[in-house]
């Protein structure tokens, strides 16, 4: 600290000149330098600001309080705060540095430096102690000072620099938002945007040969357990709470939120129930329900699942559970599914006599569709009964798969087409904090012995939904597995401590990743989650294991995600370093995927490049989820790309206004955008949609692809688009010529054409309308020879606002070299056009 203060008062007016050159454009009534003031808000918000006066009397705000560079400091919602920052600039090559608190105790600081004040590196957070580490020692003098900044008194530091510097920072500012305000861009302007508007004509001509090969796995999806997307959605269990282990901590500390929950006793004067722990059923499962009878039949233990049990009049439902007799005993315990009102509709019993633990299973069949029933354990004989691991799965799954998925949810899934599954997250991979790192092999083998685990979004996995079951489903809809695993870090917005550490540097910040002496240990089972994909059923120990849960042939896994979104930091680069140069030096046939950060720029997305570029990673991946028109305005964002470096993977985005379903407008936005993914398809291998999936009155995250409840499966319009895609894929694609009777920018950036070619040789004609006017097209398919082929035309069009629109197919011969098709206004058609043997179904 004696340092950094020692040199706010060395060379004063010599610094001032140093740094106060004029440009050589430089008007003549401007100043050659002014002063320039950096601070933040006193309550840490807002990030870096500046002001600049020429006299250090009156300042004016830079670009009217533009934030330069933000704390990444800590959780998102809780912290990211900057408190009392300090910017220097160095003597020797002009770099500018700064630190900050980061937190309001001061407890943690933080340092990032820059070349120009507008492009910032990495940032490295550390204790007050080691602040001398990060202020280098050839810096020009600051002074401290307090300004008044648009009518507010700011705390700041204050020096001189050249006047251009300002005018930097100012077309900086206006550049951002510039682009901002294209983003902001809303169909529900386009009465004024378009008025006078009239109907286009649009000529396509088709350039075969500039085909180009792009990639088969263009179009995947990605599941993550948010917004109960798992347990009490996609995983068919229908008990709640199955295994006691609800803990307060999965939401936060709240007490009612514990082992008892969604669990019920339905007389407490003639029986008790509790939850202990000592001799369990599996040390990974720790608690246990223990039920007290003193007077049977009568009282009994009732579970009313996820919002309530849904069945179906003449469904089959397994139940089973372990249990024990610990006073008594024992005897037969009647097992009833019984509606709102208490009428049975199912029932079945099982006996529990036996002193140890023992599995007990039953089959309800059911005699009325309800949405509202529960089930309940009786016990007919007086006695203390310990239970665990309570089960009601309905036999029709999807495949009719023991353990496996909701049939009508996994079949909406499969109708997208997906040619991969990306699993088990997002930020559900990397946890919240170390201890919360997904572990994948605590996710397979026996239902009872599996480790549930504490949901980074607030509630609790049983993960009885695992990776052996993501295998198969993946397996069973014909797509390549993806499992993302963390890179040895956990999420950056981590609220809890890393080895429940005190300390608020490692509590808050974006420190903890596991440490280096464990990391072996965590690298071998990164190879060993590939060898239980694909080893051997009888050489290999994790082959052996995949062959014992049911599945003797290998997954074929050939991908695997390393990290998500992560901020790269020092912490983060180091441990995937070393993850991914052992699985690259292991097993050379995987595709490792990196990551860049969960923004489309910024320093994480840069610097994350860089080390991809450094390390030959194969392919990266990418997120954003974005305002609609920034969507319409970047269609050019992978045309830029240097297809030497690594290939992309866009493993989530979404169009999204303010947290709200999807509609016609972003749907079509996505739809538009993906004309000019299939354009570079070369560059760009997979894409997923996200999130996935929604339990309605359980949304976290807004918009979503399917919306849910227990029993019904609502598809969005952005549903439809990806399906759109995923259901008319192509491996080769063909340039198009593109003539619009109005050639302006505005209407050109709202009309989008991809034609592809798929393997049965078929070509694929999308087309995609943004426009409030129809568009006369005419497609000219010379070169093909396509005369007399059948074709096909599935449109999605509606008012910009509408959420329930659905798509609607047609059927035409293409007569000649060329067909045309009208696309309505706001619409995307896809267009099939048959060859070969299939050209007249």
């Amino acid at each position: 600290m004696k340092k950094l203060f020692n040199l706010l008062f060395v060379g004063l007016l010599s610094a001032w000149a140093a740094t106060s050159q004029a440009g050589t454009n430089r008007v003549t009534n401007e100043p050659d330098s002014v002063y320039l003031f950096s601070y933040s808000h006193r309550n840490g918000s807002g990030g870096l600001r500046f002001a600049w006066s020429a006299d250090e009397h009156r300042w004016f705000s830079v670009a009217d309080g533009f934030a330069y560079v933000n704390s990444d400091f800590g959780p998102w919602g809780r912290a990211k705060k900057m408190f009392r920052p300090h910017l220097m600039q160095s003597r020797v090559d002009g770099r500018w540095h700064c630190v900050w608190a980061a937190t309001e105790t001061g407890k943690a600081w933080a340092y990032v430096s820059s070349p120009d004040l507008q492009k910032w590196g990495r940032q490295s957070y550390f204790a007050p102690s080691d602040l001398d580490k990060f202020v280098p020692g050839d810096v020009y003098p600051t002074l401290e000072k307090t300004a008044l900044i648009n009518g507010v008194e700011q705390d700041g530091w204050v020096q001189k620099v050249a006047y251009g510097t300002v005018g930097q920072l100012i077309r900086y500012a206006e550049h951002k938002r510039y682009r901002a305000s294209q983003n902001a861009e809303r169909m529900a302007q386009d009465p004024v945007r378009f008025a006078g508007l009239e109907a286009l004509q649009a000529t396509v001509t088709l350039k075969p040969e500039k085909s180009k090969k792009i990639s088969g796995h263009l179009t995947g999806i990605f599941f993550e357990d948010i917004n109960y997307a798992a347990d009490g959605g996609l995983y068919a269990e229908l008990i709640q709470n199955r295994d006691f282990e609800y803990a307060p901590a999965d939401r936060g500390n709240d007490r009612n939120w514990n082992s008892t929950h969604s669990w019920a006793l339905t007389d407490a004067s003639s029986a008790t129930f509790s939850v202990e722990t000592l001799r369990p059923l599996h040390p990974n499962n720790p608690h246990y329900a223990v039920l007290e009878v003193k007077s049977a039949p009568g009282a009994g233990l009732v579970n009313g699942g996820f919002d309530g049990i849904a069945v179906k009049k003449g469904e089959k439902y397994d139940f089973s559970l372990f249990g024990k007799v610990l006073e008594g005993k024992g005897g037969k315990v009647a097992v009833k599914l019984s509606d709102k009102d208490g009428t049975v509709i199912g029932q079945a019993s099982v006996t529990i006599t036996s002193k140890d633990w023992k599995r007990q299973k039953a089959v309800l069949t059911v005699t009325a569709d309800r949405t509202d029933a529960s089930l309940g354990i009786y016990p007919q004989e007086a006695g203390k009964f310990a239970l665990d691991m309570v089960s009601l799965f309905p036999q029709s799954t999807f495949k009719g798969r023991k353990n496996g998925l909701r049939a009508d949810l996994a079949q909406a899934l499969a109708d997208l087409h997906p040619r991969f599954v990306r699993f088990p997250g997002g930020c559900v991979a990397h946890g919240d904090g170390v201890d919360n790192i997904y572990d994948w092999k605590g996710s397979i083998g026996p239902l009872e012995a599996r480790k549930p685990l504490r949901n980074l979004w607030g509630y609790h996995q049983t993960r009885g939904l695992g990776y052996f079951e993501y295998f198969r489903f993946c397996e069973d809809i014909g797509a390549e597995p993806l499992p993302v695993l963390a890179a040895g870090v956990p999420c950056q917005n981590s609220g809890t401590c890393a080895h429940h550490s005190t300390d608020e540097l490692t509590c808050m910040g974006q420190q903890g990743g596991i440490p280096l002496e464990e990391m072996d240990k965590y690298i071998q089972d990164v190879l060993d989650l590939i060898e239980y994909a694909n080893g051997d059923a009888r050489s290999t120990e994790w082959g052996k294991k995949r062959a014992e849960a049911g599945h003797p042939k290998p997954f074929n896994l050939k991908f695997i995600g390393i990290g998500n979104e992560d901020m790269i930091t020092d912490v983060f680069e180091e441990r995937f370093t070393l993850i991914y140069n052992a699985v690259r030096q292991k097993h050379p046939e995987i595709t490792v995927i990196g990551t860049v950060g969960p923004f489309h720029e910024g320093t994480d997305y840069e610097e994350g490049w860089k080390l991809a570029t450094r390390l030959g990673v194969p392919v990266v991946d990418e997120h954003y989820y974005v305002e609609p028109g920034w969507l319409i305005h970047n269609q050019d964002y992978y045309d830029r790309y240097d297809r030497r470096k690594p290939k992309v993977y866009l493993g989530e985005y979404a169009s999204h206004v303010s947290g709200r379903r999807n509609n016609i407008e972003t749907a079509l936005t996505e739809a538009l955008y993906l004309t000019s993914i299939e354009r570079n398809g070369d560059v760009v291998l997979m894409t997923s949609y996200a999130p996935l999936l929604a339990k309605e009155g359980h949304t976290q995250w807004n918009p979503d692809l399917i919306y849910f409840n227990n029993t019904e499966v609502k598809p969005t319009v952005g549903y439809y688009v990806q399906q759109m895609y995923g259901q008319n894929a192509g491996t080769e694609y063909i340039p198009a010529e593109v003539s619009l009777s109005n050639p302006s920018d505005a209407v050109r950036k709202r009309i989008g054409v991809s034609v592809v070619k798929d393997d049965a040789g078929d070509y694929i004609v999308k087309l995609a309308n943004l426009l409030p006017v129809k568009v006369s097209s005419r497609v000219k398919l010379e070169g093909i020879s396509p005369a007399g082929a059948s074709a096909s035309a599935t449109l999605l069009a509606g008012n910009p606002q509408s959420e329930e629109v659905k798509p609607v197919s047609s059927s035409f011969v293409v007569e000649g070299q060329e067909f045309g098709y009208e696309m309505p206004a706001y619409s995307f058609t896809v267009i099939r056009v048959r060859q070969g043997e299939n050209r007249h179904e």
